[in-house]
């Protein structure tokens, strides 16, 4: 089989303009054939599962996004937990994290949720897809701290080089999404230039961040080969070897 590419970010629980089945033929026919959706928060949990169940290789991660932690109890955690353990189909915790960009007022109960979060994927022996926005040095100091043998996925990306060599020596892996095919995305440019090959994946965060030349149009996975094609050319290799790299990288970490 040729190589193919993984949507390792992709909300398309939320794209309203096409059907779920629309949407996975169409990332199909562009070689995206594996889709893993992150929830926001606890009401996502069971319609994402829905659409897993119904679709062979579409996968999906659990968890609470920054924002949305005041929604957070006791029993979130439980459902997080009971739901993971019961559903192979659950391959990740996420998205979680830090997001200082919105609403700073609660900023302390963002760290304690992420944390617990961090503890659930660890109990569960599962990996995280963080969040973080505006965030980095916090982000970086808990999963350092807290986190237990979870393989770590810095989602859609943004910090400096020396951020993402600090993280990749860390252990972590970075996604990357439509951002790198902005024109005015330098620093994301040099970060898809200088990281190693092995700690990367790719990801559409749709329906956001739509890539170039789409831009202004609902973002969806079967747009993930103009991202590899972008980090290929940056890096003057073959799209080939970016999408079997990154692919093996998904399958990996997420084991699916």
């Amino acid at each position: 089989m040729k190589n193919y590419f993984i949507d390792t970010h992709s909300h398309i629980d939320m794209i309203e303009e096409f059907s779920v089945e629309t949407i996975i033929k169409k990332a199909n026919e562009n070689d995206v054939k594996k889709i893993i959706i992150p929830s926001a928060d606890e009401s996502s949990f069971e319609p994402i599962l829905k659409i897993c169940e119904k679709y062979e290789n579409v996968f999906c991660m659990l968890g609470v996004f920054p924002q949305e932690v005041r929604k957070w109890n006791d029993k979130t955690a439980e459902n997080i937990i009971n739901l993971a353990k019961n559903n192979k189909k659950v391959v990740g915790i996420g998205e979680i994290g830090l997001d200082y960009y919105w609403d700073t007022s609660f900023i302390n109960l963002q760290k304690e949720v992420f944390i617990k979060q961090i503890e659930i994927a660890n109990e569960l022996k599962l990996p995280i897809a963080v969040h973080d926005r505006e965030a980095h040095k916090d982000t970086f100091d808990i999963i350092t701290k807290y986190n237990k043998g979870s393989d770590v996925l810095l989602h859609c990306f943004s910090g400096s080089v020396e951020f993402a060599r600090e993280c990749v020596k860390a252990g972590f892996y970075l996604a990357l999404g439509g951002v790198v095919t902005f024109k005015n995305a330098k620093k994301m440019k040099e970060v898809a230039i200088d990281m190693p090959l092995e700690r990367l994946m790719l990801e559409t965060d749709a329906p956001y961040l739509t890539p170039v030349p789409h831009r202004g149009k609902t973002n969806e996975p079967k747009y993930i080969p103009l991202i590899a094609q972008e980090i290929a050319n940056l890096r003057s290799i073959n799209v080939e070897e970016v999408a079997k790299i990154t692919s093996e990288n998904a399958e990996k970490v997420f084991k699916i």
